[in-house]
């Protein structure tokens, strides 16, 4: 099989294009396999080489707004007022404990993304 870890760009462009050409392999196969580790070790290598920063709590809340068409008054049965809203998305308040896990448990926004440090 000779697959081994990704140590310089050259290598991923060569995972990546071998991936393109397995990408189709039935399943069950050896081809198959030999894509599922590729892929694998592409992912690894990213994670490492192209970390992704978690988004800003504020603007992650901003942009799940617009997708869901939601807007401020709408959050007020998970920040408590219109006034916390209003403070919250315009930075001048931080997120509370409360306020996240409504957030997270009624829009299922993530925890990881709300509790992260504001980038502002």
């Amino acid at each position: 099989m000779n697959i081994h870890l990704i140590h310089n760009e050259s290598e991923y462009h060569a995972a990546l294009k071998e991936i393109r050409n397995l990408w189709d392999a039935p399943e069950g196969t050896p081809e198959s396999e030999r894509l599922e580790i590729l892929t694998l070790i592409v992912e690894k290598y990213e994670n490492e080489k192209y970390p992704i920063e978690e988004p800003d709590p504020i603007e992650y809340i901003k942009i799940r707004m617009e997708e869901l068409g939601l807007n401020q008054e709408d959050l007020v049965p998970y920040m408590g007022n219109k006034g916390n809203v209003s403070k919250v998305m315009n930075r001048k308040r931080g997120l509370s404990l409360e306020m996240i896990r409504n957030l997270h448990r009624g829009l299922r926004f993530p925890l990881e993304v709300l509790i992260a440090e504001p980038s502002v």
